[in-house]
């Protein structure tokens, strides 16, 4: 299997398009399947094993919430 390189991209969707991803996360958590998505031309299945958080960050001019998805490689 070919090594993944490391990379940290940020890709922006209309609300149409997160309103889709986000419906079908949750059927798939709600079923326990793995979540399969494509973030900047690379496919990507988070398992069903991932751990869920939601981060808060706030600066002076910009106030930020993630979603993130962890999980051992």
């Amino acid at each position: 299997m070919a090594k993944k390189i490391e990379r940290d991209i940020e890709k922006t969707y209309t609300t149409k398009q997160m309103v889709a991803k986000l419906r079908r996360l949750a059927d798939s958590l709600e079923n326990g399947k793995q979540y399969k998505i494509q973030i900047a031309g690379e496919k990507i299945s988070i398992p069903t094993k991932a751990v869920f958080n939601i981060e808060h960050e706030r600066g002076k001019k910009t106030e930020e919430v993630e979603f993130q998805f962890k999980w051992e490689l």
